[in-house]
């Protein structure tokens, strides 16, 4: 008796499964956004009990693409890169493709020798990766398939760029010590050539302002973005206003710097002063004792946004512009209100 081979696993055989139309089983399976959670959820729900492999082959020759992206960085080895690129993965395997991830360590040669790279391997589109949240120079001239900047802002306002809203995180920082009911505020950030540095300083002055209440020591203290530079400051702070309440750090480096001097200088962190951090590192605001309230940029939630923004372009829908994602602020233990004062 001869054995029949088993019939391959169609997307009908998907759609029928799932109750839903060939058309939105395919975007289902694709990631693209016009599909409700819960009808996606049927759809993935089906092809994983039926064991479906799409043939990524043959629809690559049908559209001319082959559902792959080029990720350029230029420091592949920094504190925002990797949160970032999971995101990005994470999104591009949602929708059955794949990354080529070349670091370009800073160097204009390699930049554009991976550019090279990449478009010869045929990637349908770039995501580039900046190292810090600044401008940058735009590459979309060299580029002939769609391209998305993340965490770095193109120079040209025809790009479409997807950046953390620092500004909108410092409001977080400051409007919190506020609401604590702390006054005695100073800002300690890294250098001021960092433009994140200047936003984040521009909007702890305008917070203070609306709430009537000036800045200790007058302007935002810029130097480094480390520990040394946060004991450092904390020390001349405490030194020329003793009456410092509270600390809004331009990153958790600085403020585990700051937390660790008012220790040293026999204050207490969060009755004496308060202190928020930035960037939501864990290994600075876990270990920091105590545990440190911080701005959380969602870095992994930014690659996937990139990535969304991507896809519509390659759909046909490209966008322009900025996008600045919200921040969110994270309690922990290095802010709380003023303790009450004794009655005389």
């Amino acid at each position: 008796m001869v054995r029949q081979r088993s019939r391959p696993v169609t997307l009908t055989d998907v759609a029928r499964r799932a109750g839903v139309s060939v058309a939105t089983a395919s975007k289902a399976l694709n990631a693209r956004g016009e599909v409700a959670p819960e009808t996606r959820r049927r759809v993935l729900q089906a092809a994983d009990e039926l064991a479906f492999q799409p043939n990524v082959l043959a629809r690559g020759l049908l559209t001319g693409r082959t559902r792959t992206i080029g990720l350029l960085t230029d420091e592949l080895a920094g504190r925002f890169s990797i949160p970032i690129l999971l995101g990005v993965e994470d999104a591009l395997a949602n929708g059955q493709m794949s990354v080529l991830l070349c670091d370009a360590r800073g160097d204009a040669i390699r930049r554009q020798h991976y550019i090279r790279t990449l478009l010869a391997r045929q990637v349908d589109g770039f995501v580039v990766l900046g190292d810090s949240n600044d401008l940058r120079p735009s590459l979309t001239r060299q580029i002939p398939v769609p391209v998305v900047y993340v965490y770095g802002e193109s120079d040209d306002p025809n790009d479409l760029s997807v950046l953390a809203d620092d500004e909108h995180g410092a409001r977080l920082a400051t409007e919190h010590l506020v609401s604590l009911g702390r006054r005695q505020i100073a800002h300690i950030t890294g250098p001021e050539t960092y433009r994140a540095a200047r936003d984040r300083a521009a909007t702890f002055r305008r917070v203070l302002t609306d709430a009537g209440l000036p800045p200790v020591a007058g302007d935002p203290l810029y130097g480094e973005w480390s520990q040394r530079w946060g004991r450092h400051a904390a020390r001349t702070l405490l030194t020329a206003h003793p009456d410092l309440d509270a600390v809004f750090c331009g990153n958790d480096q600085i403020a585990t710097g700051v937390a660790n001097t008012v220790r040293e200088l026999g204050r207490h962190v969060p009755d004496d002063i308060s202190i928020v951090g930035y960037d939501n590192w864990h290994e600075f605001a876990s270990d920091c004792q105590p545990p440190l309230t911080t701005v959380d940029l969602n870095l992994q939630q930014l690659g996937e946004t990139a990535v969304h923004h991507l896809f519509a372009a390659l759909d046909g829908q490209p966008a322009s512009g900025v996008v600045r994602q919200p921040c969110r602020l994270v309690v922990r233990d290095s802010t709380g209100p003023p303790p009450p004062r004794l009655a005389l």
